[in-house]
């Protein structure tokens, strides 16, 4: 019996090539387009994680600290909860850093004399406080010492990209749910198509005494084989695209900078699960429909 159903949807596939065809690729742009901005937040959130989890607050000293002050202000800095260490950098030491840095550009900074940069500690933060709420609340009370000129640690760039980030989740959303709409609007008017193109088959059917769940299981098979075809379809596309990029991108960026890899197999599956279920949802609401009319 299954085998025959089976080969009834197949049948129904093969006998109607071009309206398939047209709801597998939209199928497939719909799973590429939600893929890729799910790939896109699995990346960009890690990358965030990262950061966060690599941030280093620059204590920069006022120009009178004196030596006894340095040494006073380490120690009040490293009794603070959530500091796990202070490290001194002088300005010398911090010139020579940016030389290196700068590479090629370093003589530019050959004429800076007197050396602009102030006295600083590098304060190293401890894995249970390297959440932006501990680092501010720790930024603020740094402040509060003696001595201290500014706190830094990169608050308004990792607030901005945050910023962007749940921007572009809410576009993502958004759009996801349209072409969830468009694409259960695009299956269900193919098998209504279908429906129609066999319905003096369909009324023959039931007269003879043939039940609905006989008629409606080719038609749920073909909705979930459709939904897998774009499903493998748009998932593949969008590898071979995060290959190409990722290619391109590695041999302009060091490996160890920035890692970006491809979605996990669990989501990759409960995708292409995901778009099953359209499929079949998209013969549900057609078949419903019309056998009861």
């Amino acid at each position: 019996m299954k085998s025959l159903l089976f080969k009834r949807a197949l049948q129904d596939i093969l006998n109607n090539r071009f309206l398939n065809t047209v709801t597998v690729i939209t199928i497939a742009l719909s799973v590429l387009i939600v893929s890729s901005f799910a790939l896109f937040f699995t990346n960009a959130n890690e990358l965030l994680d990262t950061w966060k989890k690599g941030i280093r607050a620059l204590v920069y000293l006022n120009p009178e600290t004196t030596d006894a002050n340095r040494l006073d202000l380490k120690y009040n800095i490293q009794k603070l909860n959530g500091v796990s260490e202070a490290r001194f950098i002088s300005r010398k030491e911090a010139l020579a850093q940016m030389k290196v840095q700068m590479g090629r550009q370093s003589s530019l900074l050959e004429s800076l004399k007197p050396n602009p940069l102030p006295d600083a500690f590098e304060v190293r933060l401890s894995p249970d406080s390297q959440t932006m709420a501990a680092i501010e609340k720790l930024s603020k009370a740094i402040e509060l010492l003696p001595h201290v000129d500014e706190v830094e640690y990169g608050r308004q760039w990792i607030g901005k990209f945050t910023n962007i980030i749940n921007m572009l989740r809410f576009v993502g959303y958004a759009m996801g749910g349209l072409f969830l709409v468009a694409t259960l609007f695009i299956v269900a008017n193919t098998v209504r198509l279908l429906l129609y193109s066999r319905q003096e088959e369909i009324a023959i059917m039931r007269l003879v005494g043939t039940t609905d769940r006989f008629i409606k299981m080719p038609f749920y098979i073909q909705g979930v084989i459709l939904g897998a075809l774009g499903g493998i379809i748009g998932m593949s596309g969008l590898y071979f695209a995060f290959w190409f990029v990722s290619e391109k991108f590695h041999r302009g960026l060091s490996a160890e900078l920035l890692d970006i890899h491809f979605l996990p197999l669990d989501v990759t599956a409960g995708i292409i699960v995901g778009s099953m279920i359209i499929g079949w949802i998209g013969c549900y609401l057609s078949l419903k429909q019309f056998l009861k009319a």
